[in-house]
């Protein structure tokens, strides 16, 4: 007898349908997996039948030939173990199959024919209402991940008997339709802007860089708030769409990190590898292929503290998903294309002692400061539109009452308003932020009048400034008249803006 069921795989960060064939027929007995299968696939012919005896099914010797299809895209995990089973016993006859055209089936197997959870839940159940399948069966854990895809029906298993009576006692309650309980999670960052007493000029560009999503760096001694600020950043991003939520909630569901008790994120990420990390750790990688830190930050902040620290490599990684805002890792068994569009914010001490050019307490030669800095290419420091010098706090500013001081909520308010004139303004256009804009788009949005155009070309000559260069300023200072919401760029929004070069220029010697 043969039985189809629908199960789901996951390539890159997208579901697929997999179709788990069973057939049982006379001959020699055993037990077979085709499909193009990784080893957990394989182990799932010992874990289902050890899981089908402890449930009370005793298997006639038959010939049990299961297929995996589409036969030519590998397939991992071991979320097939639940359709694998529900296959076998209904081309047994165990079970009624025939209502299950409709339903997708994801769930691991325990010894003991326990449904277990598995990640990627997200993924899976947005391919089956792609697919046009009206039903899910998944594991009870996983059941609040499950009804955050609108659309779909969505049925906790808690063991591989409670599937068997789904099926074979149609009138019993699924339970399937019950809203999600944790979609609207409240957002509670920990953190708050408040709480960083002084670096005014810190704080202003931390501002500007969130309301455009500009690249950030920060320049200055240890201890002096830089990763403080840094931490403090995704609470005055805009607040997540339901829409954004999802998309990089997928990416954690895929990599099992969704918090406990969690369907949804509902924060913006906030991503700070140590300086070991690979280029494979940025990109992703493993088998099968997983997002790296790179896609985890998507949405959110990519923070790269001590930057000079990090290997060459790595840093150069960064280049091309800065520039596609995605990352594709190329394999044997095809391209994966991961999501990269995260806000770059990096921190790095002046020399490798850190106080440089104070030479009252920095030992470091011209030869040693020149190496630190030099490990970081002019092609990455052109990808931060913001560089910014953290300052020495006084006694006065660090003994100031945090009452005083400006809390996230009110920047924030006015980093979303910003955000709201760039809708408006890149609409239809594909770009949602000024640091996205093209030559074509800054010819465009950002005119400048005689009297700005005036000043811009006496400080382009004065810094010898490249075109590209020139761009980046352009489009800061466009984010700068969006805070202050005016329409025309004003001389001294492009002050400001160039101010933000002034740091590039003395550490690594301007343009390149």
């Amino acid at each position: 007898m043969f039985t189809l069921i629908n199960s789901g795989g996951i390539w890159a960060v997208r579901g697929y349908i997999v179709s788990v064939e069973a057939d049982v027929s006379n001959g020699l007995p055993g037990f077979s997996i085709s499909g193009q299968l990784s080893s957990e696939i394989r182990e799932a012919q010992d874990r289902v039948r050890t899981a089908l005896k402890n449930s009370g099914y005793r298997l006639p010797p038959k010939k049990v030939t299961v297929s995996l299809s589409p036969a030519g895209i590998r397939k991992d995990g071991t979320a097939f173990d639940l359709p694998i089973a529900v296959a076998v016993l209904g081309a047994f006859g165990y079970l009624q199959t025939e209502g299950l055209k409709d339903s997708m089936i994801v769930g691991e197997l325990g010894l003991d024919g326990r449904v277990k959870p598995v990640s990627g839940i997200l993924v899976l159940a947005a391919a089956a209402r792609e697919a046009g399948l009206k039903r899910l069966f998944l594991p009870a854990a996983n059941a609040e991940e499950g009804r955050i895809i609108e659309g779909l029906e969505v049925i906790p298993v808690r063991a591989l008997s409670h599937m068997a009576s789904i099926l074979n006692e149609p009138e019993l309650p699924l339970s399937g339709t019950e809203p999600s309980k944790m979609s609207e999670s409240p957002v509670s960052y920990g953190v708050d802007f408040s709480e960083i007493n002084g670096q005014q000029v810190l704080k202003r560009a931390a501002e500007v860089a969130a309301a455009g999503m500009h690249g950030l760096l920060m320049n200055g001694s240890a201890g002096t708030g830089k990763t403080m600020i840094a931490r403090r950043i995704p609470t005055i991003l805009p607040s997540l769409t339901r829409e954004e939520n999802i998309e990089i909630s997928k990416i954690y569901s895929i990599c099992g990190q969704l918090p406990p008790g969690q369907a949804l994120l509902s924060e913006r990420p906030f991503r700070s590898p140590h300086h070991t990390i690979s280029p494979h750790g940025l990109t992703g990688g493993g088998r099968p292929p997983r997002p790296g830190e790179l896609s985890l930050a998507s949405g959110g902040v990519l923070f790269l503290d001590e930057l000079p620290l990090f290997g060459r490599q790595a840093i150069e990684v960064l280049r091309q998903p800065l520039e596609e805002k995605r990352i594709i890792v190329t394999r044997v068994t095809g391209n994966y294309e991961f999501p990269a569009d995260f806000m770059l914010v990096a921190a790095l001490n002046p020399c490798p002692c850190g106080y440089y050019p104070d030479r009252k307490r920095c030992s470091c030669s011209e030869t040693q400061v020149r190496a630190y800095l030099n490990k970081i290419s002019r092609p990455i420091m052109d990808r931060f539109d913001i560089c910014a010098e953290a300052a020495s706090l006084s006694f006065e500013e660090l003994n100031q009452d945090s009452r005083e001081n400006e809390s996230s909520a009110v920047i924030k308010a006015r980093v979303e308003q910003a955000v709201k004139i760039q809708a408006d303004r890149f609409k239809g256009t594909g770009i949602r932020f000024n640091s996205r804009m093209g030559a074509k788009e800054v010819r465009r949005f950002c005119v400048l009048g005689p009297k700005e155009e005036e000043f811009a070309g006496r400080v382009y000559q004065a810094r010898n400034l490249s075109a590209r260069g020139y761009h980046k300023v352009l489009k800061t200072a466009r984010t700068i008249a969006d805070l202050a919401g005016e329409e025309q760029i004003r001389t001294i929004h492009l002050a400001e803006a160039f101010g933000y070069r002034t740091l590039e220029e003395r550490l690594w010697g301007g343009e390149g």
